[in-house]
C-alpha cells in the first residue's frame, strides 16, 4: 500500500479485486508490524465440500452424536411420550438453528446425531434439549412425575464426527430401532 493512499480507498479497490476474482470472500483485517495495514483474503469458493458451513470468521463441519437415558434406565419413552419427545427435540432444534441428520428413541434410551454451530458448546446442546424436554414431558405426562424423580440421568455420552464418517453414524442411529 502506498503511503500517500488513503487506506479505505486501499482496502476498496483491494475488495473489489477479490470479489471479481472468486465471486464471494470474507476479508479480514488484520494488523502486521512490518505494514500499517494488511488485509486477509479468505475466499469462499463456491467448491466448498458438502456440509460444511462457513459464518464471517470461521468455516467449519461439526456433528455430534449424543446418546442419553431417563432415571434408572427405566423404559418410559413409548407412544405419546415418545412421540413428544420427537417433537420436542425437533422445536429445541429449530429455534437453535441446529439441524437433526438422525434422531431415534428407544424405550430407555435416545440417539441423537446433530450439526451445530461451533459457538455453541456441546454441553449446551444437551442441557437445552434435556432440560426443555423434562420439562415439558413431565407437566405433560403425570404418569413421569410419579414414576421417576427427574426425567432424565445427569449423564449423557457425546462424540464428535467429521464428514468422512457422518453417514456411517447416521446409519448406526437409524438401525439402533430395528436392534
Amino acid at each position: 500500500m502506498p503511503i500517500n493512499e488513503p487506506v479505505s480507498s486501499y482496502i476498496s479497490r483491494f475488495s473489489e479485486t477479490i470479489n471479481t476474482v472468486s465471486g464471494k470472500s470474507h476479508i479480514i483485517y488484520g494488523w502486521d508490524a512490518s505494514e500499517p495495514i494488511i488485509i486477509y483474503a479468505i475466499t469462499a469458493s463456491m467448491n466448498m465440500p458438502k456440509g460444511y458451513t462457513s459464518s464471517n470468521t470461521s468455516v467449519h463441519f461439526m456433528n455430534y452424536h449424543f446418546v442419553w437415558c431417563p432415571k434408572y434406565r427405566r423404559k418410559v419413552i413409548v407412544s405419546d411420550v415418545e412421540s413428544r419427545l420427537q417433537d420436542i427435540i425437533k422445536d429445541t432444534a429449530n429455534e437453535n438453528n441446529w439441524e437433526i441428520i438422525a434422531l431415534e428413541t428407544m424405550p430407555d434410551h435416545v440417539h441423537l446425531f446433530i450439526k451445530a454451530d461451533p459457538t455453541v458448546a456441546p454441553n449446551n446442546i444437551i442441557a437445552r434439549i434435556k432440560g426443555k424436554s423434562s420439562r415439558i414431558l413431565r407437566n405433560e405426562f403425570p404418569t413421569l412425575k410419579s414414576r421417576l424423580p427427574t426425567l432424565w440421568t445427569r449423564s449423557y455420552f457425546f462424540s464428535t464426527h467429521g464428514h468422512v464418517s457422518s453417514e456411517t453414524i447416521k446409519k448406526y442411529v437409524e438401525e439402533q430401532k430395528s436392534i
